[in-house]
């Protein structure tokens, strides 16, 4: 039996809808399950949540998912970078009986994450290991955001792998579903004890120099200056591989401009989002979040990435270049609240027909912030209310910046062109007016937040392959063909779906 719309006021135990169910069905419940679970905080005087459960008087369990193997011998199948669109491709190419090889620039997890700590503390960037690099790509080191809004029936895959390898139960029905940094970082470790152990390969530290193509097809890689065979090459680089799209544009790939957006981040004391969002009651419910968008110019702006109780952290992959982004823990439980406050950059701003346009456009950015920040990966910083003024702030009033290289005063005027400025000035006073607080004069805008999507696409036709590159897939975020954890995921599930289809027999 499926049942909708229960809710349960704040205190009461989730115990309770078993009774609930028994209710409904006249008798005892030996199968229980929560579906979806939500906040109602429509009514900050009767804040509810509200599930969608499905429950049974007869035990149940749930059927494996089946994957038809491959006929005849493993195919060589190449993936460059080990984000969630590589990882979770090779893990379904795996349980079709393909086993690749997958390839990454950066280190494992573990090194990874000690190698980020020592730039946050010295400065030292390496340019291979860093936020944007290393194994679990750019998310690993984030909110850990699960929801997306496409529609693939995937993402439900997608889901149940995160839970076998050791997310949280609750990502599995939750509205809003977060794995957390700290989580994560455990989860892909565990994914890539899965892979070597059932036959995949990863090579870290390993740079996809060049693809060699003959007749259409790619015949081999080059991989740290060696030559290596391949039947089929899986792109599912991040977006911040630009020489990876330099390489591929030198070798005829057919490309294009991809819009996206760039802007700050933006810190509030968590109290006061959570008081905004849910009044007095807010610390008996998780860390509050919110998203808002803003048309009250005809360039859109709007919240991105939201991180409840985390630090906005120096991500630059880069030398000279500052580039913020937001991560938290599970706990969420952190002093402040940021997310980023980006506006619409459209294909007329970076100019030019060149489908590396937007790169540039992204790199002047960084750079300026680098110089504004004082030249050692310091950030920028503004108090809202100053950069609504036109002023540079002098000191801090009641929110203080966890970026962890620490910041410098700097209009933010002096790195972005006038017209950005303007439409972020224009969401800033837009937003205040739907969410309470957001626009308050003390809350501090860190620069610059210029890599929340790919500002290219490498294009493939409906058969997922590179146009004009049979065998080639490009593939996730870093491609075009994705926006978050989730849908990269799926993404790498779709192309290794397509991969295993030509060597399964019907």
């Amino acid at each position: 039996m499926l049942l909708t719309g229960i809710s349960l006021r704040l205190g009461q135990p989730e115990r309770e809808l078993v009774r609930i169910c028994e209710k409904k069905l006249r008798g005892p419940c030996l199968y229980f399950k929560i579906l979806k679970k939500s906040l109602d905080a429509r009514d900050k005087r009767d804040i509810r949540w509200v599930y969608t459960v499905e429950c049974d008087r007869r035990a149940r369990k749930e059927p494996p998912r089946v994957y038809p193997k491959i006929a005849g011998p493993s195919p060589r199948v190449i993936i460059a970078g080990a984000g969630p669109a590589g990882l979770f491709c090779a893990i379904r190419l795996l349980r079709h009986g393909i086993r690749p090889l997958i390839v990454e620039r950066g280190k494992r997890v573990e090194e990874r994450a000690a190698d980020i700590e020592a730039f946050f503390r010295t400065g030292v960037l390496d340019p291979k290991s860093n936020v944007q690099f290393g194994e679990g790509g750019a998310g690993t080191f984030s909110d850990g955001k699960l929801n997306t809004q496409t529609n693939s029936p995937l993402n439900r895959e997608v889901l149940d792998l995160f839970l076998e390898f050791g997310a949280p139960e609750e990502i599995g029905y939750l509205g809003k579903p977060h794995i957390g940094s700290d989580n994560l970082r455990r989860i892909i470790a565990a994914m890539r004890g899965y892979i070597l152990a059932n036959g995949g390969e990863i090579r870290f530290s390993t740079v996809l120099d060049d693809v060699e193509v003959k007749e259409g097809k790619p015949v081999a890689v080059w991989l740290n200056g060696e030559r290596t065979e391949c039947d089929h090459l899986v792109l599912a680089v991040g977006h911040s591989a630009r020489d990876t799209f330099e390489m591929l544009f030198s070798r005829g790939f057919s490309m294009e401009q991809k819009e996206f957006a760039v802007g700050v981040r933006i810190e509030h004391l968590q109290e006061e989002i959570g008081r905004a969002q849910y009044g007095e009651r807010f610390r008996e419910l998780p860390a509050a979040d919110y998203r808002l968008v803003s048309h009250a110019q005809e360039r859109a702006a709007f919240t991105f990435c939201m991180c409840p109780g985390g630090v906005v952290i120096p991500s630059a992959s880069e030398a000279g270049g500052v580039v913020t982004n937001g991560m938290s823990n599970f706990a969420r439980d952190g002093q402040n609240a940021n997310s980023a406050l980006v506006v619409q950059v459209r294909r007329q701003d970076f100019g030019g027909e060149h489908p590396l346009a937007g790169v540039a456009f992204q790199r002047k950015l960084e750079r300026a912030a680098f110089e504004a920040g004082g030249g050692d990966y310091r950030a920028p910083v503004q108090l809202t209310g100053d950069f609504l003024e036109g002023r540079e702030s002098s000191r801090f009033e009641g929110v203080l910046p966890t970026y962890a290289r620490g910041t410098s005063f700097a209009p933010m005027q002096a790195i972005f062109p006038p017209e950005l400025v303007a439409a972020m000035q224009s969401a800033l006073l837009d937003l205040g007016n739907k969410l309470h607080g957001f626009a308050a004069p003390e809350s501090v805008l860190t620069g610059v937040e210029s890599r929340t999507s790919s500002p290219l696409r490498v294009l493939r036709g409906d058969d997922l392959q590179a146009v004009g590159k049979a065998g080639v897939y490009p593939c996730g975020e870093g491609c075009g063909y994705a926006g978050g954890i989730t849908s990269a995921a799926a993404d790498g599930l779709r192309v290794a779906a397509a991969i295993s289809r030509k060597y399964i027999k019907e």
